[in-house]
């Protein structure tokens, strides 16, 4: 059973910088797309970023563009949100989701993947 397991979040003052971590069980971590999701209270949930397996191609929410960065270390089964010049509307529980054999036009689509892992909460205040 492949599990995922997020850290990283926590209480940051507007413009601040988050690191998150998803860490996924499992021997096949690099055959896996990776993207991150957000869920604010009273807001749909929202595609953040995704990474392809195969040749690494990025994506990102219209929302982070040019301020967060995902990225993945298939030697560590690890995901990675760079989160930087943090705003107030960032304030979101951030979940990962892993799936394999994703296509481009799938990549923000929640539905698409396999597995998801419980979420970290990011918080953005003064």
């Amino acid at each position: 059973q492949v599990q995922l397991s997020e850290s990283g979040g926590g209480l940051v003052q507007p413009g601040g910088s988050l690191r998150l971590s998803c860490v996924v069980s499992g021997r096949t971590f690099s055959t896996y797309s990776v993207a991150w999701f957000r869920l604010a209270p009273g807001k749909e949930r929202e595609f953040v970023a995704a990474i392809k397996s195969r040749g690494g191609s990025t994506y990102y929410g219209d929302a982070v563009k040019g301020r967060f960065t995902i990225s993945k270390d298939n030697a560590k089964n690890t995901a990675y949100l760079q989160m930087n010049n943090l705003k107030p509307e960032d304030t979101a529980l951030y979940h990962c989701a892993a799936g394999s054999r994703l296509i481009t036009s799938s990549l923000s689509s929640h539905s698409a993947y396999d597995y998801y892992g419980q979420g970290t909460q990011v918080t953005v205040s003064l």
